[in-house]
C-alpha cells in the first residue's frame, strides 16, 4: 500500500493560538490556499480511496483535494480526529500558560482529555486496518498534527511514548510510506510542504 498523509491547512484558531483539539476548526483565508496548493499537488497523484478526519479543517481540506479526484471514494471518520484535549480546548495558550517550546499537542495531558497511549492505540488499529482493506492501493489520509505523529510512530514500529520524539508538521505538509503485507515501510516523503511555495493558486 502506498499512504499519503497530509496535515489541513491552517485555522483561524491555529492564528489565535486557540487550543482545538476535537473541535471542528476553521481554515483561514491562508489555510484555504494551503488546501488548494496541497490539491494541485496532489492533481495527478493515482489515489484509490480517501479517508479524512470528520472535523471540519480536515473536511474543507479534503473538499479542496477531491475537486481532482472526484471519482475516488472518500469516507469521513472519527478515526483520523486529533487528539482530545479535554478541558484544554476552546481556550488560548496564554490563558493555560502554554507558550512556544513549552507547547505541544503530544505533550498536553489534560483532564477528560486523551492519553498519548489511546492516541497511538487508535492510530495503529486504524492504519492495520486500512493496510488489510486496501493493501494494494493508494490511499490518502487527511487529518491532524498530533494524529499524524501517532500514525507514523504506529507504521514505523514505534510506541506510544516516542510520539513527542516526532517533530510538528507544517500545515498541508504530507508524508508518503509504502507498506507491505508484513507491515515493513519505506518513507518516501516526510514532512513536505514545497506545495506551499511552488504552486501559486488564483
Amino acid at each position: 500500500m502506498k499512504l499519503i498523509i497530509a496535515r489541513h491547512g491552517e485555522t483561524i484558531e491555529n492564528q489565535k493560538e486557540i487550543i482545538q483539539g476535537q473541535r471542528q476548526g476553521t481554515l483561514s483565508k491562508n489555510g484555504v490556499e494551503q488546501a488548494k496548493n496541497l490539491a494541485l499537488r496532489l492533481k495527478h497523484e493515482k489515489i484509490d480511496h480517501i479517508y479524512s478526519s470528520d472535523l471540519a479543517r480536515a473536511k474543507d481540506t479534503a473538499k479542496e483535494i477531491i475537486k481532482f479526484h472526484h471519482k475516488v471514494p472518500i469516507e469521513y471518520v472519527k478515526e483520523l480526529r486529533e487528539k482530545n484535549l479535554g478541558e484544554f480546548e476552546g481556550r488560548t495558550k496564554k490563558e493555560m500558560g502554554l507558550t512556544g517550546e513549552r507547547w505541544s499537542v503530544v505533550s498536553a495531558n489534560p483532564k477528560n482529555g486523551e492519553s498519548n497511549k489511546q492516541l497511538f492505540d487508535r492510530a495503529k488499529s486504524f492504519v492495520n486496518k486500512v493496510l488489510n482493506d486496501h493493501l494494494n492501493d493508494n490511499v490518502l489520509f487527511v487529518c491532524h498534527n498530533g494524529i499524524k505523529k501517532a500514525l507514523i510512530c504506529a507504521i514505523t514500529g514505534k510506541e506510544a511514548k516516542d510520539i513527542p520524539s516526532i517533530e510538528d508538521f507544517k500545515s498541508t505538509a504530507i508524508s508518503i510510506f509504502d507498506i507491505d503485507k508484513d507491515k515493513k515501510h519505506k518513507i518516501q516523503v516526510l514532512n513536505c510542504a514545497k506545495h506551499l511555495e511552488k504552486y501559486k493558486s488564483s
